[in-house]
């Protein structure tokens, strides 16, 4: 830490720029491929704390010296952490706007997922098509698959869900920050002055 004071600059009187809101209705084309842009390393407690958590007593994911003695060697991830992370890496592209998940079908898991490995993933638009009852949304479906850090697939999955249609979903809402004196100071900011 140093001990030398810091020159005090204004604030940006520029408004912030909102970020990424997600994919609408009207944004999703068959056959668009989105490679969603997280990976994320499956950690021991990962596996530990879902079996914990869902009362899932099969040996295989926790139990490391009875794992050791299975066709694997090694402890299994759940496959439904597996699941739910690979739908988890979708939403920013997929499912940011959703109002609900009509379906899951036809899950498969070709290869399994071990403690340690990376995760990443991607969706393929398979179908838009208008919703016959609610003129707010429309339905869509994809294939998402998940692969590890070698490129093997290890989870596909088709998922359809109803997603807004731009300006008919919910507004976000977005806090503005309040600068008093304490939050000014420990910023080393200060308030950008009135050009009148």
């Amino acid at each position: 830490m140093s001990n030398h004071p810091r020159q005090t600059v204004p604030l940006s009187a520029q408004q912030p720029i909102v970020g990424w809101r997600g994919r609408f209705f009207e944004d999703f084309a068959v056959g668009e491929v989105y490679r969603h842009p997280l990976g994320r390393t499956v950690l021991p407690t990962d596996n530990s704390w879902l079996t914990l958590l869902t009362q899932n007593t099969a040996a295989l994911h926790f139990d490391a010296a009875y794992a050791a003695r299975t066709k694997w060697g090694k402890p299994l991830v759940d496959s439904t952490f597996t699941l739910a992370l690979v739908t988890g890496q979708s939403v920013a592209d997929v499912s940011m706007n959703v109002m609900a998940n009509l379906a899951w079908d036809h899950v498969r898991m070709p290869h399994p997922v071990f403690e340690g490995d990376t995760i990443y993933s991607q969706s393929e638009v398979l179908e838009t098509r208008e919703s016959a009852s609610r003129q707010d949304v429309g339905i869509v479906k994809v294939r998402t698959i998940g692969f590890n850090q070698d490129g093997v697939v290890v989870m596909t999955f088709e998922r359809t869900l109803l997603v807004y249609r731009r300006d008919r979903g919910p507004d976000m809402i977005f806090a503005t920050p309040k600068w008093d004196e304490a939050a000014l100071k420990a910023a080393g900011v200060s308030l950008p002055q009135d050009p009148a």
